[in-house]
């Protein structure tokens, strides 16, 4: 990858849109990269609700790295390092205008107490008789049909019978 003389920027998002812990960071190459470090900023308007530290310790971070590949191209390098590191980077960072909702940290257990409604209480015993009885009024599971207690139409229609028909 040949760079024209001059400095080209590079701007790159590490985190998905919407993510909190989402950041900008610029990449200034020199005309002298690799050899060179690039020069790396977080001055974009995208960084607004990060505070100056926490975009100083990313930069100082980043920075190491840097050096660390000094002499290669290391774009891609320096993209994923972030990416890798994005949320220790971000520990420190506290959004602007976002509270920290509590509920992640206190999680509700629920106590065991509840009775297990595994021991069923003995049913009185029914004669085969009753049981048919109660099935056919229900639909076995106990409750009564759907509708159970609705008029029947049709029924209704033929006893009352419709004017048409005299």
């Amino acid at each position: 990858m040949h760079h024209e003389k001059g400095r080209s920027d590079c701007m790159k998002q590490i985190g998905e849109n919407g993510d909190p812990k989402a950041f900008l960071i610029e990449i200034s190459w020199t005309e002298t990269y690799p050899q060179t470090p690039p020069i790396l900023s977080m001055n974009a308007f995208f960084n607004n609700t990060i505070s100056s530290a926490v975009k100083q310790s990313i930069l100082a971070k980043l920075q190491e790295a840097v050096e660390a590949n000094l002499g290669t191209a290391m774009t891609y390098t320096l993209f994923e390092y972030a990416k890798d590191n994005k949320e220790q980077f971000m520990e420190n960072h506290n959004p602007v205008n976002s509270a920290t909702s509590i509920s992640n940290i206190i999680s509700i257990e629920t106590p065991n107490t509840a009775p297990s409604s595994k021991k069923k209480d003995k049913k009185e015993q029914l004669s085969k008789a009753q049981k048919r009885k109660l099935a056919d009024k229900t639909d076995h599971k106990g409750e009564l049909p759907r509708g159970w207690n609705w008029v029947d139409v049709v029924k209704h229609l033929s006893k009352t019978g419709s004017k048409d028909d005299e």
